[in-house]
């Protein structure tokens, strides 16, 4: 059977050393860098010849120049003859682009899923797509691993009186995220409708649901630059709600986003380690982190050693 190697792009070398600990491993040498006139380049180090290989990039950060970096070490590591290449993408980039939602738009989810194929992706393990028909994207076998079974253990662990809230979505397109964290917590959910003027600005949200006297928990797969969040945490405030919680899995946190957080009244915003997060948890101490190292570690292992993987879906591995 050949032997795993993973292989850490510059995105979040730090999930990658945390993936490869829990396997039992290093990650592989490899040399990432740039020329002068800043292509990348791209120099494995180490024989890959007849190995299960896994690369792992999110997309974060300087989104561009990481996914060029995976498709470079894709395809590197291809016509190094390995057995097999998955693409571990813990943040799709892209994942917005899905459809063409105005006339000329571009869906550019799916021509990055043509382009990793074409690079020579056996296989793409990645965690909460934006839309789960990113998946028929591809022609390849798509892994789309949930982080709501982190999700529910940081509930049931860290909000006191977790039986008495009220799950809400901040959108129409998360109410069947919302509804299934709500069904396994045996909890009511709610649903806010926000009307927009021009693309990442909210005009007017109407709740749908009670959180008189509950504590609300906000789910979402994203908080970006977090507006909607909060004004969402402030409509449930005006609706009677308790305290606000908020728990997205992918934290990108760009542009005024940091700044919104520490001036809501959101009481905390958990997001999972798929983007690193330590210099913005450092300025904004309401974010806080759930490793899911252990769930795509495992999920790694299971595919390397052709077992079901279909029990992360629903159970956190030890």
């Amino acid at each position: 059977m050949p032997n795993i190697k993973i292989f850490a792009g510059n995105s979040h070398p730090e999930l990658a050393q945390r993936i490869a600990q829990r396997l039992g491993t290093e990650p592989g040498k490899v040399v990432l860098k740039k020329f002068a006139n800043q292509e990348t380049n791209v120099e494995i180090g180490e024989s890959v010849r007849g190995e299960d290989v896994y690369i792992i990039q999110s997309g974060c950060g300087e989104v561009n120049d990481h996914l060029m970096e995976m498709l470079i070490m894709i395809h590197a590591c291809k016509i190094a003859s390995a057995e097999r290449v998955t693409a571990v993408i813990p943040c799709y980039p892209y994942a917005r682009q899905d459809k063409k939602d105005k006339s000329r738009a571009p869906i550019s989810a799916k021509l990055v899923a043509n382009m990793l194929s074409v690079a020579g992706a056996d296989h793409i393990i990645t965690m909460d797509l934006h839309a789960s028909q990113i998946q028929g994207f591809f022609d390849i076998p798509v892994d789309n691993l949930y982080a709501e079974p982190a999700v529910l253990k940081w509930i049931k662990e860290n909000i006191e009186n977790w039986r008495e809230c009220t799950i809400v979505s901040p959108d129409a397109g998360g109410a069947k995220r919302v509804v299934s964290i709500a069904d396994r917590l045996n909890v009511n959910f709610a649903l806010i409708h926000k009307e927009r003027a021009v693309a990442n600005e909210v005009q007017r949200m109407t709740l749908v649901g009670d959180v008189t006297d509950r504590t609300a928990i906000i789910v979402d797969d994203m908080a970006d630059t977090c507006g909607t969040v909060v004004m969402a945490a402030e409509r449930l405030k005006e609706a009677g709600a308790k305290k606000v919680y908020a728990v997205m899995t992918h934290g990108v946190f760009s542009g005024p986003a940091l700044e919104r957080l520490l001036n809501s009244c959101i009481e905390a915003i958990v997001v999972s380690n798929t983007i690193p997060q330590h210099e913005k948890i450092a300025i904004c101490p309401k974010i806080q982190a759930i490793d899911v190292s252990s769930i795509i570690g495992e999920a790694i292992r299971r595919t390397h050693n052709g077992e079901s993987v279909s029990y992360l879906f629903g159970n956190v591995p030890l």
